[in-house]
């Protein structure tokens, strides 16, 4: 393809892209620098920078932080680890393997809100849960800061890990068995083929994985908005959760856009490295 016709199919799209990126942020910015409410929403006060230098000083922002930064280093490796043990079993099923295919996408394909309402009732009075806990172990289920946010966690590993699952078993059906059969045949155990012949050919995928689990982790709302009824006794606010609050409860605009250009900011920095990663492998593997 020439580079002329190259340019002609590409930058219609590339601009579209940075107009549909480049405007919002921009407006948030500028949101950000303003003490904007629903009463004053036509007539905004600018006072630059205040809004950001408030949301660093709030201590329920760090609090909502936390629980984020929590969340993340919890569910994403065992995500990555329970998926990846489950597509190796996968891999060696050869008779129903769609049936469980199809069981392990079940929570994946459900609507987020409708999942996470479907695994709160099992919480509820009447849920299994509550009915374990009171007949079988002779005690009393009730929700506690620590319980609700052990719920939350629990949930995203129902949730999340079938993704890691259909992705890590499409990238082992691309492994070539000739290099199973050759670790095989230079007397590799199990563990060793999967240690230096299966984790390096699904490296790319990994890395591609742990970046959307990343972000996903970040932007993460419904799930906690509907486990915690949004109960602020529980102290379970994920930055989104408490950005939505700020901007809707409190109905303080700016502060809310300030925080989510700050959001955007903390999600580059800890992208950035996985980034790099991913650049110097694609150009390891095209050498």
């Amino acid at each position: 393809m020439q580079r002329k016709t190259f340019y002609g199919f590409s930058v219609p799209s590339l601009v579209m892209m940075a107009a549909l990126m480049a405007f919002p942020l921009i407006m948030s910015i500028w949101l950000g620098m303003n003490f904007m409410t629903f009463r004053n929403i036509r007539t905004p006060e600018f006072i630059w920078f205040r809004n950001f230098g408030e949301v660093l000083t709030d201590v329920q922002f760090w609090q909502s932080m936390r629980f984020t930064l929590i969340y993340m280093t919890v569910t994403i490796p065992i995500q990555l680890g329970l998926g990846f043990a489950i597509a190796l079993l996968l891999d060696q099923v050869t008779r129903l393997r769609g049936l469980f295919m199809a069981a392990l996408l079940l929570p994946f394909i459900v609507v987020p809100v409708v999942g996470a309402m479907l695994f709160r009732s099992m919480f509820d009075p009447s849920g299994i849960i509550t009915w374990f806990f009171r007949d079988i172990l002779n005690q009393r289920f009730y929700f506690t800061e620590g319980s609700i946010k052990a719920v939350i966690i629990i949930h995203a590993l129902w949730y999340i890990t079938p993704f890691v699952v259909v992705v890590l078993f499409a990238g082992l059906q691309s492994l070539p068995s000739d290099q199973i059969e050759a670790a095989e045949v230079d007397g590799a155990k199990w563990y060793q083929s999967i240690r230096y012949v299966v984790i390096p050919h699904l490296r790319s995928l990994l890395l591609f994985i742990s970046l959307m689990l990343i972000m996903d982790a970040y932007r993460v709302f419904d799930s906690v908005f509907v486990l915690t009824g949004n109960n602020p006794i529980f102290k379970a606010d994920t930055v989104q959760v408490y950005n939505f609050e700020v901007g809707l409860q409190v109905q303080r605009l700016g502060k809310a856009n300030a925080m989510a250009i700050l959001t955007v900011i903390g999600v580059l920095i800890v992208l950035i490295p996985f980034l790099i990663i991913t650049y110097r492998n694609q150009i390891a593997e095209r050498e």
